[in-house]
């Protein structure tokens, strides 16, 4: 139930497909935008920190989440457990619009998941 609930909120943060999003395929571009900064849900209780040390942390819909993440070809590679659950290693496409970052699973091939940028 809980994977169930975290996919379709992260499917309805996606955002708009008319959206301007500019790929973001290089490591120190990536930490300019994220570094000191939450990552937070638009609908849903989701707030992460993606931290210049490899780490992640934050909660998603009452339960902690925690894991590494690394750049590995333009993509952002990460690997998390999310209240005891582990998500697998993915690699995901990461792209900006403003203040909105969006994480694409699959190399940018699967669903997608936007969070503004506090």
């Amino acid at each position: 139930m809980k994977t169930l609930v975290l996919s379709l909120g992260l499917s309805l943060a996606a955002g708009s497909a008319f959206a301007n999003y500019v790929p973001v395929t290089d490591e120190a571009a990536f930490l300019q935008l994220v570094d000191g900064r939450e990552l937070r849900h638009r609908f849903y209780p989701i707030t992460l920190n993606v931290l210049d040390n490899g780490q992640v942390v934050g909660r998603a819909v009452g339960w902690d989440v925690e894991g590494t993440w690394s750049w590995l070809d333009g993509y952002f590679c990460r690997e998390l457990v999310w209240g005891g659950d582990p998500i697998p290693y993915n690699c995901q496409l990461v792209e900006i619009n403003n203040d909105v970052i969006r994480f694409t699973v699959d190399q940018g091939a699967g669903q997608a998941a936007a969070f503004r940028l506090r």
